[in-house]
């Protein structure tokens, strides 16, 4: 029993009974290696009729002229090995002419301004750092001009300012009036006060001592809720003792 080397369809032998009343037809063997193609799969693919599929070798006379030879077969490791090998080196990277330019501008450290609210604004910032005034607005984060108003201190950007040389270095009020106003800011965030003066009384007779101050107002305060619940008391006292 033989079988097709293409579609392995199992070959009737010679001089046996064909079970279809149409004639098969005439089957191949292959010289090269001797499997058989059957008739069916040489009609579908007439390439069959003088090519062995498994050696790639053709029954039929080389079409070239005398002298000449086909190309080699192309092996697939060879395409691989091909397609895989690395370049021999890459190419530079793409650099613009300002790009040492850009590299200086990028490392340079930003300057910090106090601003003095009377007479800076980022029109005369501006002009007095040489900076382009889009650049101050982003290094800052300030969408609008009027916005600079809440701000205290300003960044001179490093890439437009090569100085780095402040011109308003320090507070304008000084130092110490910044320390007071800030001490003041931070009593109020803790006790949550809304009077700005009640935070400066407290803290001018804690001697600007935060901590004291804090204790003091915590004191105070739970004197006067005592006193407060006290009041609550007699009051429930005096007008359950009358009904």
């Amino acid at each position: 029993m033989e079988m097709c080397s293409t579609c392995a369809t199992i070959l009737t032998p010679e001089g046996g009974e064909c079970l279809s009343e149409k004639p098969p037809p005439d089957q191949r063997r292959v010289p090269c290696c001797g499997r058989i193609i059957c008739g069916d799969c040489i009609v579908n693919n007439p390439r069959f009729a003088a090519y062995c599929p498994y050696c790639q070798i053709s029954s039929e006379p080389n079409p070239l002229p005398q002298g000449l030879k086909a190309p080699p077969a192309y092996q697939v490791s060879q395409i691989h090995t091909r397609r895989q090998r690395p370049p021999v080196s890459d190419p530079p990277p793409y650099m613009s002419r300002d790009g040492a330019g850009n590299d200086e501008k990028a490392g340079a450290d930003d300057t910090l301004h106090f601003l003095n609210h009377e007479h800076d604004s980022i029109l005369s910032l501006s002009l007095r750092y040489g900076v382009p005034q889009d650049a101050l607005r982003r290094a800052n984060h300030i969408h609008s001009d009027h916005l600079l108003l809440a701000r205290k201190t300003v960044l001179i950007p490093g890439a437009f300012y090569k100085a780095g040389v402040s011109l308003s270095p320090r507070p304008v009020e000084g130092e110490a009036e910044e320390l007071r106003k800030s001490k003041i800011r931070r009593l109020m965030t803790a006790c949550k006060l809304v009077d700005y003066a009640v935070a400066q009384l407290y803290l001018e007779q804690a001697g600007y001592n935060l901590e004291r101050a804090v204790d003091s107002y915590v004191g105070d305060e739970a004197w006067e809720q005592a006193q407060r619940d006290k009041s609550k008391k007699k009051s429930y006292w005096f007008f359950g003792s009358t009904r």
